[in-house]
């Protein structure tokens, strides 16, 4: 009778410990589970650039290089570092020579990158005297603005919804 009792006593501690610690873990917030909301860029969310002939030039690439293409050039599709689970995009796209895109730029090319908070980010660039271009335009796929770096590049901004991507499925370049 007396083990059962010390059993009984021993089993309780021991059930009570493992849930005390289920409920701490639970409640505890960790650096790799904590969600980050500082406004900054998070990375490249797409590359785009003039060419003579667009849809020749996305043939080429298909062709020579195996680029997934479709009528906006092609969607990179990669794994999130923090979230494996979660599949993100970066978009490769050939504009016409001369598109008004990329204005004011005089440059050849422009480069999307991807951020979070990007309205924090956008009160941090109007503080810091950045020249920005237009106000953030929002839609299923994300939320953009764009601004202009000091060499004069035309630089896009792009707040992703990743998963409306996703849902839409398609070839992408993997």
């Amino acid at each position: 009778m007396k083990l059962t009792t010390f059993s009984l006593l021993f089993l309780a501690l021991l059930l009570g410990s493992c849930r005390s610690d289920q409920t701490n873990m639970e409640e505890k917030e960790t650096p790799e589970t904590a969600k980050d909301t500082t406004p900054k860029v998070t990375g490249i969310g797409g590359i785009f650039f003039f060419s003579e002939n667009p849809e020749k030039t996305k043939e080429w690439y298909s062709k020579n290089l195996g680029l997934e293409t479709n009528q906006w050039g092609s969607s990179f599709e990669f794994r999130n570092a923090h979230r494996p689970d979660e599949i993100n995009y970066l978009q490769w796209s050939p504009f016409k020579d001369g598109s008004e895109y990329f204005a004011p730029s005089k440059k050849e090319f422009m480069i999307n990158y991807r951020v979070q908070n990007i309205e924090g980010l956008l009160e941090k660039l109007k503080a810091n005297g950045v020249t920005i271009l237009d106000s953030i335009e929002e839609f299923d796929y994300g939320k953009f603005v764009h601004i202009m770096d000091a060499e004069g590049n035309k630089i896009e901004l792009w707040e992703p919804v990743d998963s409306v991507f996703t849902a839409m499925g398609g070839k992408t370049t993997k």
